[in-house]
């Protein structure tokens, strides 16, 4: 049994505390790492910052001066598209996973369903190769994108269940943190063979990497399509030893032949058993959906914003994604080795702070790239223990065997206001013409979830 907590001490056991093979738990990180491909390189920092240049101008817009308030403006709609597109994502999102993710519990198809979902991602990015530059490609880019994120949700839900696989009580906010930090790692290794080989223009790397590919719309700017297809590659290379290496979890008969009618009908009686006997579960699942949309709109609209607001090129995006995953990968670390020590509550809680303090001062520094560098790696510095804490926190209040239900609510929820971010961000950029005052949408989404967190409680979950 794992020593109580301060603000987890009720929390029921999640398995017999028996040792996991370190392989197996390499294994399942791995994906993690893979998945860096999708974070880092399709949602962060390369393609839906492709997606707001000028590259999906209209011609007559393409030839202004970057500077002129026309082109500014086509700038931010065109952000403004990429926002739209997830949030519709958001919403499929959140009418499907917390089904998927209770059939996959209850067939024994955890694994099954989480090798299908990572597939159709990757199917998704590589297609993001035929997004070339001109307006009418637009809502071809962003549609991917979407796909993309609805397809990875899913995933996700299967990959986040299977954190009782491998990890132990004492172990599990080690093992959550090491997944996430597995993460940040691999996005490290990713951005700097992407910023070498293919994408340059930094740190003495010509313009188009080491393999000379075209950046600009006149070339089609192959050097970041081409990139996305080697990012495919890399996810799917990864994703191969968790299906490989993690048993697949027994059949639950007295579910398995549940119709997926019947399915809405057990997740609505879930719910409502939740209601009346673990309202605490549903107010943590409500928090959480809130500030783990904050942290999507960081994730998604921050390398927009410095490329847009502080003159970032596609290189400094990178390079800047670098350090950034080299910050929020020792954060993530010492995040999981907290939660092991005085709670994820505590590790949540402090993070949101942090990121509240750090998104505010983008608002404040002016121009200066420097500024954004320093802002942008204090605030990455506590995203991977936001994550990486909530995923361990659920996990350790879930009755075993229906991790996937309560992982599929938790990306329900999540989704289910992933519109705040999105429309925030589009709302404040609109209202302003000034892409920067987007941060102001996505801080404002943090503070909420940071006060709905406040009185939530750490105790077991019951739902039968």
């Amino acid at each position: 049994m794992s020593t109580p907590r301060r603000d987890d001490a009720a929390a029921a056991p999640i398995r017999p505390d028996v040792e996991v093979p370190r392989s197996r738990v390499v294994s399942w990180a791995l994906w993690d790492w893979g998945s860096a491909a999708f974070n880092a390189v399709v949602t962060t920092f390369v393609f839906s910052t492709y997606l707001a240049s000028g590259a999906f101008f209209a011609p007559e817009l393409a030839a202004l001066p970057e500077d002129s308030p026309g082109r500014v403006a086509a700038e931010a709609q065109n952000a403004s598209i990429v926002g739209v597109a997830l949030t519709i994502a958001g919403v499929l999102i959140a009418l499907i996973a917390p089904v998927l993710g209770q059939r996959s519990d209850g067939a024994g198809r955890r694994r099954l369903w989480l090798g299908v979902n990572t597939a159709v991602v990757v199917a998704a990015m590589l297609a993001m190769f035929f997004v070339a530059p001109g307006q009418q490609y637009l809502v071809l880019g962003a549609t991917l994108l979407a796909v993309g994120n609805v397809f990875f949700e899913f995933a996700g839900v299967n990959y986040n269940a299977m954190l009782v696989q491998v990890s132990t009580p004492k172990t599990l906010g080690r093992v959550s943190g090491f997944g996430w930090g597995m993460g940040y790692i691999g996005g490290i290794v990713l951005l700097l063979l992407l910023l070498v080989l293919f994408i340059g223009d930094t740190l003495g790397i010509p313009d188009g990497g080491l393999l000379g590919l075209p950046t600009s719309v006149d070339g089609g700017v192959l050097s970041v399509r081409v990139a996305i297809v080697a990012a495919a590659i890399w996810f799917a290379l990864f994703a191969i030893p968790v299906l490989l290496a993690v048993p697949e979890i027994p059949a639950g008969p007295r579910r398995e032949a549940v119709s997926v009618l019947g399915s809405y009908r057990v997740l609505g009686g879930t719910i409502a058993r939740l209601a009346r006997r673990s309202p605490h579960v549903l107010l943590f699942l409500g928090a959480s959906a809130v500030f783990r949309d904050g942290l999507a709109g960081v994730f998604t609209f921050g390398a927009i914003i410095a490329a847009q607001v502080f003159g970032f090129s596609f290189g400094e995006v990178l390079t800047f994604g670098v350090a950034a995953n080299v910050v929020a990968g020792i954060g993530t670390f010492i995040g999981g080795w907290l939660d092991d020590r005085i709670g994820a509550k505590s590790v949540i809680i402090g993070s949101l702070l942090g990121l509240v303090v750090a998104g505010s001062a983008v608002l404040f520094i002016g121009d200066a790239k420097g500024g954004f560098w320093v802002c942008g790696l204090f605030l990455c510095l506590f995203v991977g223990p936001v994550q990486a804490a909530s995923r361990g926190f659920l996990a350790r209040i879930t009755p075993a065997g229906r991790e996937g239900e309560l992982f599929g609510l938790y990306a329900t929820t999540g989704r289910a206001v992933s519109f705040l971010a999105p429309g925030l961000f589009s709302l404040f950029v609109w209202a302003t013409g000034d892409t920067r005052f987007g941060i102001l949408g996505i801080v404002l989404v943090l503070v909420a979830g940071l006060l709905l967190m406040l009185p939530v409680k750490a105790r077991p979950a019951v739902i039968d």
